[in-house]
C-alpha cells in the first residue's frame, strides 16, 4: 500500500526532558523525510506517544494515554515510541493490540521508516540499537520545541555507566555515549540566533561528560561555553554526588551565566542503603560538598531527590535520612517511592509480595518527607526576598497585569515560579526585577524600573 498525499502526525510526549528533546529530534526527522507536524490530533493521521519506561507508574501512564488516544480517534495510526517501548516492545505488542508500532529510542534517525511502515497499515516492532546511529553527533536543527519561549534542554550525553542498583536507565538507553564539545557550542550559537536564553543541560550525570573517551570534559565544556559572546544561562540539571566536579565552581563562580544551581540527587543519608544502591558516599561526605559548594558560591541552590522504601531499609535508615535532610537544608526536594524495576541488581533484593505489602509505608514515608521539607525550601527561599535578580519570562495571566516566570532559583516543571507584577512583558525575554515576598513556594516581584 503506498501513502498518499501530505502525511500529518503528533507526538505526545511523556517523562523526562530527555524525552522531550528526543521528541523534538524526532519531529526534525520526520519534517525532514516530508511529514507535517500537526497541533491537533484530529488532523493527523499518526499519533506518536513517546512513552517512558523508568518506573512502574510511568508505565503505566504510557499505557493508558495510548488506549485513551486510540478509544478517542479510532480512525488513527497509532505508534508506541521511547523508553517504555524500547525496553519492553515485544510484550507490548503481544498485550497491546490497540498499538499499531513501537519504536525505541536509540536511532531517532530512524523514526519515520518506523512511521512510515505503520502508515502502510503494516503493525511493526522497530527497536534499532544505538550502533544504527552513525554517532550521538549530528542531529538536526530542532524547529519545534515543547518549552516556553526563550528556554531549551540540551541533552550533552545519552545512557549512562553508573549503574545504581535501583536503576533501569543503562537498560534502556545503554552505556555513556557523550556528544561532542563542538557540536554543543554550535547547537547553543544556533539557539541564541533564535532567540533562546536559558540552556538547561540534561544528561544521567552531567558529571560523567567525557568519561567514554577516557576523560571528564566537563570542566572544559563550561569554559568553551564562557567564551561564548552573548546574554544566557545556562542551567546543570544532574550530577551524581560521588564524583561531582569541584572544578566547575571556579567557572561558574567567574561566569553569571553559568547559573549557581545544581541538580544533585543524593537519594539517602544511610551508608548502608547507599551500599546497596551501589553508592560509594555517606551523609558525611555529601554534607561537606554542599558546604563546599555553598563556600564556593554563596548563592547556590541545590535540588536533590529521596529515594525511600529501597529493600532493607529500616526505621534506623529512615531515621538517618530525616537527620540528612535536616542537617542539608536543601532549597528543592523531590522525594520518590522506590519501584522494582526487573533486571536491576535492587530487584533480587525483595520479593514481589514483600514489595506490593510495603507500597502503602513507602507512600506515607514520602509524603511525610516532602511535608517536612516544605518549610525548609520556604526558609532558603527567604534569604532572596529584597533582592534584585533576573526573571525569564514564560507566559501571561490572561486578562491581569501578571506575568509567570523563573529566577536562575527555579528549574523548568520542577521547582517554584516568579510572580511578576507588570505590563507589556514579552514570553521569552529577561526582565530584571525586585523579589518582594515569597507565596507559599513561590516568588512575586515587580520589574526594577519601578522600584
Amino acid at each position: 500500500m503506498e501513502i498518499q498525499g501530505n502525511r500529518r502526525f503528533i507526538i505526545e510526549n511523556l517523562g523526562c526532558a530527555k524525552n522531550q528533546v528526543d521528541a523534538e529530534v524526532m519531529i526534525s526527522h520526520m519534517e525532514a523525510l516530508g511529514w507535517t507536524y500537526v497541533e491537533d490530533p484530529e488532523q493527523a493521521e499518526l499519533i506518536i506517544v513517546n512513552s517512558c519506561g523508568f518506573i512502574q507508574s510511568a508505565k503505566e501512564e504510557s499505557i493508558q494515554v495510548s488506549l485513551d488516544l486510540k478509544q478517542r480517534y479510532p480512525g488513527k495510526k497509532l505508534m508506541m515510541a521511547g523508553c517504555f517501548a524500547q525496553r519492553n516492545g515485544a510484550d507490548l505488542m503481544a498485550s497491546l493490540p490497540e498499538v499499531d508500532g513501537f519504536f525505541g529510542n536509540q536511532a531517532l534517525s530512524r523514526v519515520g521508516f518506523a512511521a512510515d511502515e505503520v502508515l502502510k497499515g503494516q503493525r511493526s516492532l522497530f527497536l534499532p540499537g544505538a550502533e544504527e546511529e552513525s554517532s550521538v553527533e549530528g542531529e538536526p536543527t530542532r524547529n519545534r520545541m515543547f518549552s516556553f519561549p526563550g528556554t531549551a534542554f540540551i541533552k550533552i550525553s545519552e545512557g549512562c555507566d553508573n549503574n545504581c542498583s535501583y536503576c533501569a536507565i543503562p537498560l534502556i538507553r545503554g552505556g555513556l555515549r557523550s556528544r561532542s564539545i563542538a557540536e554543543i557550542t554550535g547547537e547553543i550559537r544556533e539557539l541564541l540566533t533564535r532567540g533562546c536564553r536559558e540552556f538547561n543541560f540534561v544528561g544521567q550525570d552531567l558529571g560523567s561528560f567525557g568519561a567514554d573517551r577516557g576523560v571528564v570534559e566537563f570542566p572544559e565544556l563550561l569554559k568553551q561555553i564562557s567564551r561564548l559572546s552573548g546574554d544566557f544561562w545556562v542551567r546543570l540539571l544532574y550530577m551524581h554526588p560521588d564524583h561531582f566536579p569541584l572544578e566547575i565552581l571556579d567557572i561558574i563562580k567567574h561566569d553569571p551565566r553559568i547559573l549557581p544551581y545544581f541538580d544533585i540527587p543524593f537519594q539517602h543519608g544511610s551508608t548502608r542503603i547507599l551500599r546497596k544502591m551501589g553508592r560509594r558516599g555517606n551523609a558525611g561526605k555529601y554534607l561537606e560538598l554542599l558546604d563546599i559548594i555553598r563556600t564556593a558560591l554563596p548563592d547556590a541552590v541545590i535540588r536533590s531527590t529521596f529515594l525511600v522504601g529501597f529493600p532493607g531499609e529500616t526505621r534506623k535508615d529512615r531515621e538517618i535520612l530525616k537527620d540528612f535532610q535536616d542537617k542539608a537544608r536543601l532549597d528543592w526536594l523531590g522525594v520518590f517511592s522506590y519501584s522494582r524495576e526487573e533486571g536491576t541488581a535492587a530487584a533480587e533484593l525483595q520479593g514481589e509480595l514483600t514489595y506490593r505489602f510495603q507500597a502503602r509505608r513507602r507512600d506515607r514515608q514520602r509524603d511525610f518527607l516532602m511535608k517536612r521539607q516544605q518549610p525548609i525550601t520556604e526558609d532558603r527561599m527567604d534569604r532572596f526576598v529584597g533582592r534584585d535578580m533576573t526573571v525569564l519570562i514564560e507566559e501571561s495571566v490572561e486578562g491581569e497585569d501578571l506575568f509567570i516566570g523563573r529566577t536562575f532559583l527555579q528549574a523548568p516543571d520542577v521547582d517554584g515560579l516568579t510572580v511578576v507584577n507588570g505590563e507589556n512583558l514579552s514570553p521569552g525575554s529577561m526582565v530584571p526585577v525586585r523579589i518582594i515576598r515569597r507565596n507559599g513556594l513561590d516568588l512575586e516581584a515587580v520589574p526594577a524600573k519601578e522600584v
